[in-house]
């Protein structure tokens, strides 16, 4: 009987005190919730970018409870938490570098599908991607309501540039086309670095917006001159077309360096440097043999702009996933949605290393309304994807100047093509390359099982993804114009 009593006695003694740690944590656990919640609910007004009051309230609002304020009636185990050590992080509040990093045309399907393309088929898990590490929160992208509510990419750009709604088509005017202030004209005039690195035409409606004003998207050469205006350290991606002789040289006369090949990127070790590598864009990465291009610029560019000891504001975007998704080629987008994730774990990387750097990352509007799974069928089989080497427009090129055509699909595609499939495609091949390039792209949507709502853009929100110093205030849902005040907020103010 004594044993029976002794025992239950410390039962219940070890109940008690489990139950009141047990009460602690969920304290503590529902204040980090709330103080997450409060940081997230921040609204930041354009007219008061350089309030550095915003950070501190952020930062307070992010700080765990402290043991001792807790109400009385929650009973302090004898472990007591006070005591316990607590990491204290030596990173800035403030960041003095900030990354934006947009995958064009990249709507939520897009990172969930990439999530699925790049899952190990060996292992029970489905892996982790570095979208998913990420994610903190998500955005809409509508324009300015002459638009209604699917955006473009200018609008969209703009938006994020400046912190104001506009028309489809406009980079960075507002409605009456008057210029609109851009965080990278901010950023000079506090004596940051400025630079972009894409994979289209630097001059295309994206990086344009961060770094020109001009009332329509497709003055591509009004856009180019207005680049020698901008001041940028580092314009890296496609476009030598609309860059004139005249233009480059004035470029070079201002002292910037100019290149046009990638292995001359090696010699760069000082900014400005102009390097246009294509006539437009640069190569699909699903063609690209020698690969890693987003990468590798996004890595130069982070070298170049952090000599500024002021610090610097870089864009980087994932063009050509937009001009896949516009096109329903889902082969080539998930190669492009590869390289694009690849150049955010360069930047994720530096952000550990320099502990002083933020990176948001977000699309600027969702393209083609991919579908992961179509037709009424329970299934996805992105394992087909990976058996492909080569775009479907350059498959059709291939296959428009062999007369051993059909052989030619079967090893481009890495499946038998069924006696229908191969009838269909020699019809689309006398027509020409183009509509050979649309049967293809249909054919691997049956083998995989993909879906596409259109061939422009949709309005859903998109995805925000973000690290290091000041990224909780991008937790939550937020228009995208919030994304740009938030990150105009975080600029240091303009020294006197």
């Amino acid at each position: 009987m004594l044993i029976r009593t002794t025992l239950s006695l410390i039962l219940g003694i070890t109940l008690c005190f489990s139950n009141s740690t047990f009460a602690n944590e969920q304290l503590l656990a529902k204040a980090d919730t709330k103080a997450e919640q409060t940081a997230s609910q921040i609204q930041v007004h354009v007219s008061s970018v350089s309030d550095t009051s915003i950070i501190k309230a952020s930062d307070n609002a992010a700080k765990k409870v402290d043991p001792s304020t807790l109400p009385a009636d929650i009973v302090a185990p004898i472990t007591n938490i006070a005591s316990k050590q607590v990491r204290v992080s030596t990173a800035p509040s403030k960041p003095k570098n900030m990354v934006i990093m947009i995958g064009d045309g990249m709507g939520p399907a897009y990172t969930t599908a990439y999530r699925y393309f790049k899952d190990n088929p060996e292992t029970e898990e489905i892996e982790q991607t570095v979208f998913d590490r990420l994610l903190v929160g998500m955005a809409s992208t509508y324009p300015a309501s002459v638009s209604g509510y699917v955006t473009d990419s200018a609008a969209s750009a703009t938006a994020l540039a400046t912190g104001f709604k506009t028309y489809n088509g406009a980079i960075s005017v507002d409605v009456e086309k008057r210029p609109l202030k851009s965080i990278m004209e901010m950023a000079k005039e506090r004596g940051l670095s400025t630079g972009l690195a894409v994979t289209s035409q630097v001059n295309h409606a994206t990086p344009a917006a961060f770094f020109a004003h001009n009332e329509h998207r497709r003055n591509y050469v009004e856009i180019a001159e207005a680049y020698l205006d901008s001041d940028a350290d580092v314009i890296l991606g496609g476009g030598q077309k609309y860059f004139s002789d005249s233009l480059l040289k004035q470029f070079t006369n201002k002292g910037y360096q100019h290149i046009t090949e990638f292995s001359e990127l090696e010699n760069i070790s000082q900014p400005k440097v102009l390097g246009l590598f294509a006539e437009v864009q640069l190569p699909w990465v699903i063609d690209d043999k020698q690969g890693y291009k987003l990468s590798t610029l996004t890595k130069k560019s982070l070298q170049l702009l952090s000599q500024n000891e002021q610090g610097f504001v870089l864009i980087v975007e994932g063009s050509l996933i937009d001009w896949a998704g516009h096109s329903n080629d889902i082969a080539t987008a998930m190669g492009e949605m590869d390289e694009f994730a690849n150049a955010i774990e360069v930047v994720e990387q530096f952000v550990r290393e320099s502990q002083d750097t933020l990176m948001v990352v977000t699309a600027d509007h969702n393209t083609g309304g991919l579908s992961i799974g179509a037709n009424g069928e329970y299934a996805w089989k992105p394992e087909i994807l990976h058996n492909i080497n080569a775009s479907p427009n350059k498959i059709a090129e291939q296959l428009i100047g062999t007369d051993d055509w059909q052989a030619s699909f079967n090893k481009f595609v890495g499946f038998e093509a069924s006696e229908q499939e191969l009838s269909t495609l020699d019809t689309a091949r006398m027509q020409g390359q183009k509509q050979l390039t649309k049967s293809i792209m249909t054919i691997i949507d049956l083998h995989t099982n993909t879906g596409w709502t259109s061939v422009g853009h949709t309005a859903s929100d998109v995805q925000v993804f973000a690290a290091g110093p000041g990224s909780r205030l991008f937790s939550g849902h937020q228009d995208n114009t919030e994304i740009a005040t938030k990150m105009m907020s975080l600029l240091p103010q303009i020294s006197n």
